[in-house]
């Protein structure tokens, strides 16, 4: 009887530079791809509806590319614990392999089940496939893990420098011919089963923005390869120019991982000097793990205790998070932001620190507000990206800056944005206003704001708070916890 294993499939969603894949082929001769749907498990950040969308796209890519192989993706729902104990039971499997996940919540659920199942004289092999190093593998000179940036990526490029095995991932050599056929009769769910996408059909704009799976996943690798990455260092801070690589969600799925990218940029000879600067927002998310692995607690609260008592904005705020929420503050950027976030479950990079100082500086509203509305409309929702990119937006995270950083978005839009066509495309009520007034409409005179067919607070809101005001009172907020131990 052939030896079988299982491979339990969660963001690893891809067949090259799969390790657990790798192992499975190795020491068996049969292989059960699996999913499990099993959301509450990881409370309390189940996917929200942007990345449920995007899960169900990439499962089918899958399956259709495992079907190409000879096999098929089961899918089954339950606690993860009991669909493996009855896959075992059904296949006879001896060997149950994975790939690590690092949110605090999985790696609870995932070392209780090898816990259980290693009792039972069941085999099983975890793998590294979403990181360049393993959260728990560099620490600083006092045996701590990092807490600035700086210093992480200087020692993370030391690792890099030493890979030596890189050279094969570019030209898919790590993905396997042939696969055995599922064993019969399996039950399996049809993924329409999962209930992913939205009933009401409100996903047009990430359908037309995305391509989900590990063919859009290469695709999106080489258009950016091909162009982008040479200006990088400048491009990636224009919203209207699609100069950022946009690999983001296929990383927090695992439709391609961080080594195949740094295979994929050595194998083109970019030189170094180019790259880095890539490279580097490559080392932003390893940093996020690490922080995430080492502080299980900053999802939810401050990584500096010290602004566990910041004095957010007291009273009825419902309003102005709802105004932020939708795009309707009357700041234009921000608002040109949250309204492209809504439509294609994206922001740009830039924008995304714009309308996150708004709202914990201006606004004074708890930066853990923006992490749940990013989570929920986000199609590349991360929990390490996410929680690490509101902190800093926060000021209360990670950061070596000796100041309360507080983005002014209208300096912002006429630094980045200086022509506005960002934001004229998401704010098209603006259209008409000239460069010096699209970034600050209410400055424009009357007489203009009639020419262009623009009424403040009709059609158009007019601010919802005043940005030299809110900043004072955001410093002195600021001033009530720096000193505080």
């Amino acid at each position: 009887m052939p030896t079988t294993a299982i491979l339990w499939l969660r963001r690893d969603l891809r067949l090259s530079d799969n390790p657990a894949l790798t192992a499975a082929l190795a020491q068996s001769e049969r292989l059960i791809p699996v999913y499990i749907h099993a959301p509450d498990e990881e409370p309390p950040w189940q996917p929200g509806p942007a990345s449920r969308w995007w899960l169900h796209q990439s499962l089918s890519a899958l399956d259709q590319r495992l079907r190409e192989l000879g096999s098929a993706l089961l899918i089954r729902r339950g606690e993860s614990l009991d669909v493996l104990r009855q896959l075992i039971l059904e296949t006879g499997a001896t060997t149950v392999h994975w790939n690590r996940c690092y949110e605090p919540a999985m790696i609870a659920r995932d070392s209780r089940i090898k816990q259980a199942l290693r009792a039972e004289g069941i085999r099983c092999n975890s793998q590294n496939a979403a990181l360049l190093s393993e959260p728990w593998e560099l620490k600083t000179g006092a045996g701590e893990p990092y807490r600035v940036f700086t210093p992480y990526w200087r020692r993370l490029k030391v690792e890099l420098a030493k890979l030596d095995d890189l050279a094969d991932l570019d030209n898919r050599s790590t993905t396997p011919d042939a696969l055995q056929p599922l064993p019969t009769p399996l039950e399996t769910l049809r993924l329409e089963a999962l209930e992913l996408r939205p009933q009401i059909p409100w996903d047009q704009g990430l359908q037309a923005n995305w391509q989900p799976g590990e063919a859009g996943a290469r695709a999106e690798l080489e258009r950016f390869l091909s162009g982008p990455i040479g200006p990088y260092h400048e491009a990636r801070d224009w919203p209207s120019e699609r100069g950022t690589s946009r690999l983001s969600p296929h990383l927090h799925f695992g439709e391609i991982s961080p080594r195949q990218i740094l295979a994929a940029i050595r194998g083109r000879g970019i030189a170094a000097e180019v790259a880095e600067p890539f490279e580097r927002e490559l080392g932003w998310r390893e940093f996020s793990y690490q922080l995430l692995y080492h502080f299980p607690h900053t999802p939810s609260e401050p990584l500096n205790p010290r602004f566990a008592q910041f004095p957010w904005r007291g009273g009825d705020t419902e309003p102005l998070l709802i105004a932020w929420q939708r795009g309707r503050t009357g700041i234009p950027i921000v608002d040109a932001g949250m309204r492209e976030l809504w439509h294609s479950g994206w922001m740009h990079n830039r924008v995304r620190m714009i309308v996150a100082s708004l709202l914990t500086k201006n606004l004074r509203l708890p930066w853990q507000e923006g992490a749940r509305w990013f989570w929920d409309t986000l199609v590349d929702a991360d929990l390490a990206n996410n929680t690490q990119g509101w902190q800093w937006s926060a000021g209360c995270g990670a950061d070596a800056a000796p100041y309360f950083r507080i983005f002014n978005p209208v300096l912002q839009g006429e630094r980045f944005d200086a022509k506005g066509q960002y934001v004229r495309r998401w704010c098209p009520e603006l259209a008409r206003l000239p460069d010096q007034f699209i970034h600050q409409p209410w400055q424009a005179p009357a007489s203009l704001l009639a020419q262009c067919v623009i009424r403040l607070g009709h059609d158009y809101p007019a601010p919802i708070v005043d940005l030299k005001q809110t900043r004072a009172e955001a410093l002195a907020a600021y001033d009530q916890v720096k000193g505080s131990t």
